[in-house]
């Protein structure tokens, strides 16, 4: 049986569908790019805000509308997991539908299917070698947000063994990763329904030294109030430690984060954004933004852009307030209108550019290490022209951040050393001065 996979939303979900893909093609089912050519046709939804649901319906009734007689569609994931029975009866040619964590039986429905097993040996693009790879620690959330319906979709808090995360490590060094990317609703709460507080830190350490080979280990997701000192001493201390941080504070006004039950204490936010400066000078900074949440005041608005301007992060991604349903915030009053919003969140972007620019330009004439992604190398036709190809630095996270166009030969999985000669707004334009030890 051949097979056609559509991932939508975060990082988590890609996770859960490469889960999957080892699951069909451990029953030796075959993957395609090309939907016509699938038996099994298979989203895997996002239904955390509303532009998210869109692109999932948009992209359910792109297959449903070309599906043929022999082929069967499946839509299952985060969507689902909240509309499922309004989504089958909308869309009469889905076939089955699934919610979140159903992985073994959408499986099921192709023929030889097997079990949830992670040592199934494979040869097809699942474990085709890849430069970058998500290692999913944990999943569901308990944190009281009242903007959020990821609990309402995932569950309760659950963390991920260590002894699983350090054979998952392991099986994708063997494919070839050289980065690790570490995400979860909430990674600075690892371990805690196991027991084990601040566990993230001997988390990190272990699994540096169970796959020496892979170069960097990237965290993302960090709640604000969980990131501790001995956390900050261990990504400082470990080699492997990308010096990068994503850490999700949502607002920059006490009054708003209050309202959002988040972490409203300013100061302690000041305080950590000092620590990880002082403990890594070259770190980069990455948050996540909402404008226009219900009850916003011009002056609270105002105290947010004077953080964004005082902080200084490196990278920011800015969002306008979606209501969802089932959540406390949709049943606010005073809901912002929608033009403010939008007014709001590009005087925020605007701000933001102009301290990537500064941030960039200050990058000019150093050197960094780069890994070329998984994509195809830029060959430019004459013959008196450098090649090109696209990398990243520790500096930018994969599908979210910056990139690094570069000058020189490289393959993918490669880390050679660049020098930048050029900065653009978020992007970053060097060549090589030194090809990567390990293969060259």
């Amino acid at each position: 049986m051949r097979y056609h996979l559509v991932t939508l939303g975060c990082p988590k979900n890609v996770v859960d569908s490469q889960h999957l893909e080892r699951l069909l093609q451990g029953g030796r089912h075959q993957p395609t790019l090309r939907a016509s050519d699938a038996d099994l046709l298979v989203v895997n939804t996002c239904g955390f805000i509303d532009s998210s649901k869109e692109e999932s319906i948009n992209t359910v009734l792109r297959l449903a509308g070309r599906k043929r007689p022999h082929q069967r569609l499946v839509v299952a994931g985060c969507m689902t997991q909240l509309y499922g029975e309004e989504v089958a009866r909308e869309i009469p040619e889905i076939d089955h539908v699934f919610g979140v964590g159903q992985w073994e039986a959408v499986a099921a429905l192709a023929a030889d299917a097997v079990d949830a097993a992670w040592d199934i040996p494979l040869t097809s693009s699942v474990d085709r070698p890849r430069a970058s790879a998500y290692l999913k620690i944990s999943d569901g959330c308990n944190a009281p947000c009242t903007f959020c319906i990821i609990p309402t979709i995932k569950g309760r808090f659950t963390s991920a063994g260590l002894g699983d995360l350090v054979a998952e490590a392991r099986r994708l060094a063997s494919c070839g990763v050289r980065e690790l990317v570490l995400v979860a609703q909430d990674s600075t709460a690892w371990g805690e329904d196991l027991g084990i507080r601040d566990g993230l830190p001997d988390l990190i350490r272990a699994l540096a030294e169970a796959v020496p080979e892979v170069p960097w280990l990237r965290l993302m997701y960090a709640y604000p109030g969980r990131v501790s000192e001995r956390l900050i001493r261990v990504m400082a201390e470990t080699p492997a430690v990308c010096h990068y941080l994503d850490v999700p504070l949502q607002h920059g006004s006490a009054g708003v984060l209050k309202r959002m039950r988040r972490p409203a204490n300013m100061a302690m936010v000041r305080r950590m954004i000092g620590d990880l400066r002082s403990a890594m000078p070259d770190i980069a900074l990455r948050t996540s933004l909402i404008v226009g949440f219900p009850g916003e005041t011009q002056h609270e608005f105002e105290e947010l852009l004077d953080f964004v301007q005082e902080v200084r992060f490196d990278h920011v991604g800015v969002f306008t307030y979606s209501p969802q349903d089932g959540t406390p915030s949709a049943k606010l009053e005073d809901q912002v209108p929608e033009r403010v919003k939008r007014l709001r969140r590009a005087r925020v972007m605007r701000a933001q550019e102009q301290i990537s620019v500064e941030k960039t330009r200050a990058l000019v004439g150093r050197e960094l290490t780069v890994l070329v992604d998984d994509q195809e190398l830029l060959r430019a036709p004459q013959h008196d022209v450098p090649e090109i190809f696209v990398g990243r630095s520790y500096r930018d996270a994969p599908e979210v951040d910056g990139l690094v166009i570069c000058s020189g030969s490289a393959r993918p999985g490669d880390m050679p050393r660049v020098r930048v000669t050029e900065a653009l707004a978020h992007d970053l334009v060097a060549r090589v001065v030194a090809l990567d030890p390990a293969t060259a």
